[in-house]
């Protein structure tokens, strides 16, 4: 990850896959811009169920998360320096913790509310480097949380003792700089047979269609194309992961939509790469759970999978299972990222924009 905090990164669309049918919201409901009816729909429906808004509340939540996003990728670049930390409140506006209270100033004038941080970027990579820096316990993550200006360690239960209770002990010495969080289970990759993308007895969801200019491939999870020499849509041609978790199929179907299918017949256009940042509601669309939504809730996250630590990732709340990897996050017709595992009732996924550097490729 090539940021000096690893915060908001992200970005990018177009997939395949097929669908989960939803209702359209009701004509009273407000568009909301970018959105297609199904993926509006399905959003406002988790909005509703998770926090007891009505359906209007929800959709002009989606719409000033939308521009708060827009507002935020404007002020990054005047307070880069002094940028500790950034997410959208409960009611969709965007939020900076900061370092100096000058570039409180500047944020504010934007727009855009500002907190200055009890922790500094540098106390907070150097809480990172100390935890890091011990010996890998698989079924645990690390990330940032923005909003309380924290690290979060978290430990899943499947994770050996002696480790957990080294990182626990670790933790606890760095102070309010590091908070502990324990959850059920363990951390894994979202692929098992099935399915979609098939290829040695393995499924995965298709991710992001792209292309260098005069070839399509697809965009997909590492762990994915490093499994898999051959798909039923076409060879891998190269993986990253762990470390990174993106890979390449070269797409021989001669059908490469810019637009991720809805499980319904339908899809929603992807028209650009953007920025995850935390507090913001997404969707993801993969061939096991199919279309869910949830909520961004750590950028930066470091998993530490049993075959090997993916650093720079996404953590949502969007439900994703076996089979789903590859799949793509997105909110709107903005592409956000690639579906990599889950644990601990968190997704996790690969920001999209960095895989497209990587590769040179642009968005189909």
């Amino acid at each position: 990850m090539n940021t000096s905090r690893k915060s908001a990164i992200t970005a990018a669309a177009g997939a395949l896959a097929l669908g989960l049918f939803a209702p359209a919201a009701s004509a009273s409901v407000p568009g909301i811009e970018g959105y297609s009816d199904v993926v509006a729909d399905e959003a406002i429906t988790t909005l509703t169920s998770e926090r007891g808004i009505s359906e209007t509340a929800a959709a002009n939540l989606l719409q000033t998360q939308q521009e708060s996003v827009e507002t935020l990728d404007e002020v990054r670049s005047a307070i880069a320096g002094d940028l500790v930390g950034e997410h959208l409140d409960a009611t969709g506006k965007p939020v900076v913790t900061v370092a100096t209270q000058a570039a409180a100033v500047t944020a504010e004038a934007a727009g855009v509310t500002a907190e200055v941080a009890e922790h500094t970027t540098e106390q907070l990579d150097a809480a990172r480097a100390k935890l890091e820096s011990l010996p890998t316990v698989a079924h645990t993550s690390l990330g940032l949380d923005p909003a309380a200006n924290q690290l979060v360690l978290t430990i899943g239960e499947k994770a050996a003792d002696d480790g957990a209770r080294k990182l626990t002990a670790a933790a606890a010495k760095l102070g309010d700089t590091v908070r502990v969080e324990h959850v059920a289970g363990g951390m894994q990759q979202s692929i098992y047979n099935g399915e979609a993308i098939t290829g040695g007895g393995s499924r995965c969801s298709a991710g992001f269609n792209v292309n260098d200019g005069s070839q399509n491939y697809i965009l997909d999870a590492g762990h994915c194309t490093g499994a898999v020499s051959q798909w039923n849509v076409g060879p891998s041609v190269d993986a990253s992961f762990p470390g990174n978790d993106y890979g390449l199929i070269r797409n021989d179907t001669g059908s490469a939509p810019g637009a991720v299918t809805l499980w319904n017949g339908s899809t929603q256009d992807i028209r650009s790469a953007g920025n995850a940042t935390v507090g913001q509601d997404i969707c993801k669309s993969g061939s096991t759970t199919q279309l869910t939504c949830g909520t961004v809730q750590a950028l930066d996250v470091t998993v530490n999978y049993a075959e090997g630590a993916v650093d720079g990732l996404i953590q949502t709340s969007a439900a994703v299972d076996s089979g789903d990897s590859g799949g793509c996050l997105f909110s709107g017709s903005t592409g956000v990222g690639i579906t990599s595992g889950m644990g601990g009732g968190s997704s996790y996924f690969q920001p999209v924009t960095e895989a497209l550097s990587a590769y040179g490729m642009s968005l189909n």
